[in-house]
């Protein structure tokens, strides 16, 4: 498997010289499983940059595992490239929505005039959803994947692919229980359990915590202290918070990396690309 971020702040996409070298899109990431299609894990603005990389003359057909529907997952959808092209051909698997409404219905609510210009139905490529409880097990190809429910605000969702005898975990929204106390629920556990790589929710300090605690995310700390636990290979700081300039993120990433020193501890930045396993 090769993995590709194409964005990786949280919360709103952002731009500045102080943030050049991680990147102000918000989440996103490619991964490249050979003889399956492609999969994103999520449809932030960073989609775009992928769609845009994408060969105009090469046909489409992969799929989007979405955490959840807050803006800043799912607004690259009305200008991912691959989609406005007839032919082409995008899946999105997501949670069921707590309103009784489908997912089609959601993102119907979402893309329309006064708040979008034109509806989905004026998109040339095809667009299908495919709605999960939970806890979900399937396959995309040849690639297993395991969905589970991830403590956030609203349905939310966190996926592990197995493939060949790699593994990546995606968490990108994890509320924190407190700032004192670390415990997760099983299928948090079981999404991490000994994978090569984990891209986890890593927005805040524990000051910012303690001023945020029911936002829906966690600390660093927190986040190394999950990757510790489930014994994963290599930790992808992710979900980068719009104030943390480069300077802080790496500032944080040291931190990190000195009180966990067993572990691989990188803050994920856009345009990194590396292989995951074998």
């Amino acid at each position: 498997m090769h993995v590709t971020f194409h964005g990786v702040r949280g919360s709103s996409p952002c731009d500045g010289p102080e943030l050049e070298r991680h990147g102000g899109n918000t989440s996103c990431v490619h991964v490249d499983v050979p003889g399956n299609p492609p999969i994103l894990f999520d449809l932030g603005t960073g989609a775009r940059s992928f769609g845009a990389s994408w060969p105009a003359d090469r046909p489409f057909d992969g799929v989007c595992l979405l955490t959840h529907l807050h803006w800043d997952h799912a607004i690259g959808l009305p200008f991912f490239p691959v989609t406005l092209r007839p032919g082409n051909r995008l899946t999105v698997h997501a949670p069921r929505q707590e309103n009784g409404r489908t997912l089609e219905e959601t993102f119907g609510k979402m893309l329309c005039p006064p708040f979008f210009p034109v509806s989905m139905d004026a998109f040339p490529g095809d667009v299908a959803f495919v709605e999960h409880d939970g806890e979900a097990d399937f396959a995309i190809g040849d690639v297993r994947v395991m969905a589970r429910s991830v403590p956030h605000i609203g349905p939310t969702l966190g996926y592990r692919l197995d493939w060949n005898g790699a593994s990546i975990a995606y968490l990108s929204d994890h509320q924190q229980p407190d700032i004192d106390r670390y415990e997760v629920p099983d299928g948090v556990r079981e999404l991490c359990d000994s994978v090569d790589l984990l891209i986890h929710d890593a927005q805040f300090t524990p000051e910012e915590f303690e001023a945020k605690q029911h936002w829906g995310h966690c600390t660093v700390d927190f986040a190394c202290w999950l990757a510790r636990e489930t014994n994963v290979g290599s930790l992808a700081l992710f979900h980068h918070d719009p104030a943390h300039s480069d300077a802080q993120l790496d500032a944080m990433t040291a931190e990190a990396q000195l009180a966990y020193p067993d572990l691989t501890v990188f803050a994920a930045r856009e345009r990194c690309s590396f292989p995951v396993g074998g």
